[in-house]
């Protein structure tokens, strides 16, 4: 697993290739394999996924047409052998318009048998018969609904089964990881090194480890200049940052054998779900990382927006973990 940090690869395209890469060096071929692409077919992301088609050289491809709109081609072989990807090229169809059909015939002829290039695989096209499907807005809010219930059903493993309480975050006893005990990095935006501290406290962070050995020179935290791509062993809260004693203190249900191999914290566009913060139990006055009063003049600040054009609705489910 390795943790991407955004819910959009639209940023870093070249680093979700790398990515990919990666993740699909550890498959062993001994069993089958179902890869999920995501749902960017226009523009840049058709051509990312034909650079993907590429590169994992699959024996199905499962094609999924949106109701009674076309989104984009049939994707058979040969469309993805004649079409440019993202970062590779596509095979330039022979230009033989003027040609007859015997001069046709020998043009393929002196090239050898076809075109060796061509990628073989089997085009399984669907069409889905019920109405609203694929429809782009819809599916982005009931995507961060279903990553936010993940989020909350990933932190209960921080509860104990013995108890029928749910208990606040708050009151679960942290880990305390020392400033040279990880490496650090922010995915999505560039972060003043004196202002890395406030982006990390209370955030959502990817427990990951990286091949260097992690070398301290200074008493401040150790910062990464680049993202690597490597190992995500699980995720984590980063409850709060003692200067003092230059300690990180991070809840994660990742066991503490696992644990062990962490030497960096990589920090994304991942937000922890906002019930978990607003939802405070026992909490007298104003409740922590959570403010009314903002400078929104501040630069990297801003307001969380609303889509407008979107009509709300109402869920019955209800934050427990806060």
């Amino acid at each position: 697993m390795v943790y991407y940090g955004q819910t959009s690869c639209e940023q870093d395209t070249e680093r979700y290739l790398d990515v990919v890469k990666y993740v699909f060096s550890s498959y062993k071929k001994e069993v089958p394999l179902v890869i999920n692409t995501m749902g960017w077919v226009k523009g840049e992301g058709l051509l990312l996924l034909i650079d993907i088609i590429r590169l994992l050289s699959p024996s199905h491809i499962v094609q999924m047409d949106v109701y009674d709109w076309k989104a984009m081609a049939p994707l058979t072989p040969e469309y993805v052998h004649l079409t440019p990807g993202l970062y590779t090229k596509g095979k330039q169809q022979a230009k033989c318009k003027q040609m007859g059909t015997s001069e046709v015939e020998n043009w393929k002829s002196s090239e050898g048998e076809g075109d060796a290039s061509v990628p073989e695989y089997k085009l399984l096209y669907v069409h889905p018969e019920f109405p609203r499907a694929g429809l782009a807005g819809e599916a982005r809010v009931h995507s961060g609904i279903l990553r936010d219930m993940s989020i909350l059903g990933y932190l209960g493993q921080l509860q104990s089964p013995d108890i029928g309480v749910v208990l606040p975050l708050h009151s679960l006893v942290p880990y305390q990881v020392p400033f040279s005990a990880v490496a650090l990095r922010v995915i999505h935006t560039d972060v003043a090194p004196t202002n890395i501290m406030y982006a990390v406290n209370a955030s959502w962070v990817g427990l990951c480890r990286i091949p260097d050995e992690i070398r301290c020179q200074t008493d401040g935290p150790v910062l990464l200049t680049q993202t690597p791509v490597c190992d995500c062993l699980g995720f984590g809260i980063v409850r709060g940052v003692e200067m003092e004693k230059k300690l990180y203190h991070i809840l994660t249900p990742v066991p503490p054998e696992n644990l062990r191999l962490v030497n960096c914290l990589l920090l994304g566009n991942i937000a922890i779900p906002n019930c978990v913060l607003v939802g405070q139990q026992g909490v007298e006055g104003e409740i922590p990382y959570v403010t009314a009063d903002y400078n929104y003049s501040i630069l990297g600040s801003g307001k969380l927006r609303k889509k407008k054009h979107f009509k709300r609705r109402e869920y019955a489910f209800e934050c427990d973990y806060a």
